[in-house]
C-alpha cells in the first residue's frame, strides 16, 4: 500500500500537515478572540448570548475564587452538568487556575460517580442543582471536599428566568439549600468579579482534560489529554472544513454533552479556534427544543449521532414541513454507523451535505473523516485528517499491515492523542505502542485511504452513541437473587442503531420477569445501560474454559 494513499483525496485547498502548530491553549485562545472581538457572541444559551469578552471576564473571575479556595496547578476538578454557559466558565476558569478538567456525565448512578471521583482524586466538583443531591450522597466516599452549585436559570433570558422560577424551579428539583462548607456558583463569580486572571503558568504540554472512557474490563478509565492537544484537534477540524465554515462567521450547534470527547475536543475546539458561535444545548433528547434552537440561533453546523438525524425526521414538526433548517450549512455524524437511508433523507430536507467521522476518547478526536466536497463512499467512516495516520495491522499480533480491503485492526497515530490513563501506566502502554494507539476496532482500508469499521475486537456496546461494557452490566444482574448465570451483547436496533440485551439462567427454585430485572438494573446503572431486552434460557452457550461467548448470544439476536 502506498504511504498515506488517503493525501491525494482531500478536498481543494485541505492542507496535508498543519506543522508546526501554534504553542498556545484554548485559554489564549479565547482571550485572543476576546481582545480582537469582544462583544462577538462565543455562546447562545435559550436567546442570551456571552460575548468572548464577557466569556473571559467570568472565566477570569471563577479561576481567581478556585485558587483562593486552595486549588493548585495539577488538581482535578470535576464539572458534573449538561451543556449550559457555566460548564464553559468553569472550564476556562479551572484552565486559568491550572487545574485539569474532569468532564463527568451527570445521569451516571450514585456507584458510577463515586469510581469515577476516585479515579480521578477530584477534590473540587462544580455541578447544577439538579444533580447536587446525588453529589452530596456519595462524597463522604471519595475525595471530595469542595462543592460548587450552579443553578440552570442563571444565565436565561429574564422573561425565560422568571418563568422557570415560578414554574418549573421547585417542581423539578432545581431549588436547593447548600449545605455547610458549600457553594454557589454565582457567589464564587461575584466574590472575584474584576479579578485578574490568576499568575499561574500553564503550558501546552501540561494536562488539561480527563475524559472517561471504558475498558474490556468494564471499568470505566480516565483518559488524560493536553492543552495542545486540544487545540490541535481544533485546528484539524477548522482545516477540514474550511471550504465550508469560516472564522467569525458560523453557529455551532452544541448538542452533543460536552462530557463526551465529540463535544469536548471536537466540536468546541473547532468553534473556539474558528471564533464562532457555541448554541448550547442542554437536553439533546428534547428534539422539539433542538429545532426551535437551530431556527432561532440560526446555526450553520450541527454536529450529532446517527440517531439524533433518525430523530429529527420523525419528529412531527419535520414531518408537518413546520421546521426550518435552512441555516444549516454542514452536519457531521459519528459515534456509530449512519445509515444511507438517514443520510440521503436528511441531506434532502436540510439541503446540505453530512459527512461522517470516526475518533475515540482516547485520540482525542484525532480523526478520521468523510471529504466535504469528495466523493462519498457507502460504509466508509472516511479517511485521516491532517497529520493523522491510520494502518490496517493483523489483529492478533497488531504487527503487519494488511493490504487493502483486507480486515484487520484500525491503529492511528497523531500529535494529540491522550497523555495516558490517570495513573495506570500498564493499562497506557497496552493502549498506545511505538506511539500508535491500538482502537480495538476492526476494519479495513480501501485503496484510496478510505476507511470502513466493519466489527469491535472490544465487546462494547453503542446505544445512541453511549458506550455499555458488557461486563458492567453482566455483574449488576448476576448480584440478583434469582440469577445463576448471565451474559450481555449488543444487538440491532432501529432507533437506537444498537441495544443492549441480557440473556439469563434462573436459580433453580426462582422466578423472576424481564420487567423486574430491568428495574433491578435500573437502581445500579445509568438509564442507557439498562437492557432494553431481557432473554431467558436454560443455557448459554460457553468456550472450552467455561467464558459465556457473547458474540454467540448475539448473533441469534
Amino acid at each position: 500500500m502506498p504511504d498515506k494513499p488517503w493525501l491525494k483525496n482531500y478536498d481543494p485547498g485541505v492542507r496535508p500537515s498543519l506543522q508546526p502548530y501554534p504553542r498556545k491553549t484554548l485559554v489564549d485562545v479565547v482571550h485572543e478572540s476576546a481582545r480582537e472581538r469582544p462583544q462577538h457572541p462565543a455562546l447562545w444559551f435559550k436567546g442570551h448570548t456571552l460575548s468572548y469578552g464577557e466569556l473571559d471576564r467570568l472565566s477570569d473571575a471563577f479561576a481567581a475564587g478556585l485558587v483562593r479556595l486552595g486549588v493548585r496547578k495539577g488538581d482535578r476538578v470535576a464539572i458534573m452538568m449538561p451543556n449550559a454557559p457555566q460548564y464553559v466558565i468553569a472550564e476556562l476558569g479551572i484552565w486559568k487556575a491550572g487545574g485539569i478538567v474532569a468532564s463527568i456525565n451527570p445521569l451516571y448512578t450514585g456507584a458510577e460517580l463515586e469510581h469515577m471521583f476516585k479515579e480521578c482524586d477530584a477534590e473540587t466538583v462544580v455541578t447544577l442543582s439538579l444533580f447536587y443531591d446525588k453529589v452530596k450522597e456519595v462524597q463522604s466516599r471519595t475525595p471530595l471536599r469542595r462543592v460548587i452549585v450552579a443553578n440552570i436559570k442563571e444565565y436565561l433570558p429574564p422573561v425565560l428566568r422568571l418563568l422557570f422560577t415560578l414554574v418549573k424551579e421547585k417542581k423539578e428539583g432545581h431549588r436547593v439549600t447548600l449545605r455547610d462548607g458549600d457553594l454557589a456558583f454565582q457567589d464564587v463569580l461575584r466574590q472575584n468579579q474584576g479579578a485578574a486572571r490568576p499568575q499561574v503558568d500553564v503550558q501546552p504540554e501540561d494536562p488539561a482534560l480527563i475524559l472517561f472512557t471504558g475498558g474490556t474490563t468494564g471499568l470505566s478509565k480516565a483518559a488524560v489529554g493536553s492543552h495542545h492537544a486540544l487545540v490541535i484537534s481544533g485546528l484539524q477540524i477548522t482545516e477540514w472544513f474550511k471550504n465550508v465554515l469560516h472564522d467569525w462567521e458560523d453557529v455551532f450547534l452544541t448538542s452533543l454533552p460536552l462530557f463526551h470527547v465529540f463535544a469536548a475536543a471536537g466540536v468546541q475546539t473547532a468553534a473556539l479556534l474558528s471564533h464562532n458561535t457555541m448554541v448550547l444545548v442542554p437536553n439533546p433528547r428534547d428534539l422539539t427544543d433542538v429545532i426551535e434552537t437551530i431556527q432561532k440561533a440560526k446555526a450553520t453546523f450541527v454536529p450529532g449521532v446517527p440517531t439524533f438525524y433518525v430523530g429529527l425526521l420523525s419528529h412531527p414538526l419535520v414531518k408537518e414541513g413546520k421546521a426550518d433548517l435552512t441555516s444549516i450549512k454542514l452536519c457531521i455524524s459519528g459515534a456509530s454507523a449512519l445509515l444511507q437511508e438517514t443520510k440521503e433523507r436528511f441531506e434532502a430536507l436540510a439541503k446540505c451535505r453530512i459527512v461522517e467521522g470516526y475518533a475515540l476518547t482516547e485520540s482525542m478526536m484525532a480523526i478520521v473523516c468523510t471529504p466535504v466536497n469528495g466523493k462519498y463512499k457507502v460504509g466508509s467512516v472516511g479517511m485521516p485528517v491532517s497529520d493523522v495516520e491510520a494502518r490496517i495491522v493483523d489483529a492478533e499480533t497488531g504487527q503487519r499491515d494488511l493490504p487493502p480491503g483486507e480486515v484487520g485492526e484500525i491503529i492511528l497515530r497523531a500529535p494529540q492523542l491522550m497523555l495516558g490513563y490517570w495513573r495506570r501506566p500498564e493499562a497506557t502502554a497496552e493502549m498506545i505502542r511505538d506511539g500508535w494507539l491500538y482502537t480495538a476496532d476492526l476494519g479495513y482500508m480501501d485503496e484510496d485511504g478510505s476507511i470502513f469499521t466493519v466489527d469491535r475486537k472490544k465487546d462494547v456496546i453503542k446505544p445512541s452513541g453511549f458506550q455499555v461494557w458488557p461486563r458492567e452490566v453482566e455483574e449488576v444482574i448476576a448480584k440478583h437473587p434469582a440469577v445463576a448465570e448471565v451474559g450481555v451483547a449488543g444487538v440491532p436496533d432501529e432507533r437506537t442503531t444498537e441495544a443492549v440485551k441480557a440473556w439469563i439462567v434462573l436459580r433453580e427454585g426462582h422466578t423472576a420477569t424481564a420487567e423486574e430485572i430491568k428495574e433491578f438494573c435500573r437502581q445500579h446503572l445509568a438509564a442507557y445501560k439498562v437492557p432494553k431486552h431481557v432473554e431467558f434460557r436454560t443455557a448459554l452457550p460457553k468456550s472450552a474454559v467455561g467464558k459465556v461467548l457473547r458474540r454467540e448470544l448475539s448473533k441469534g439476536g
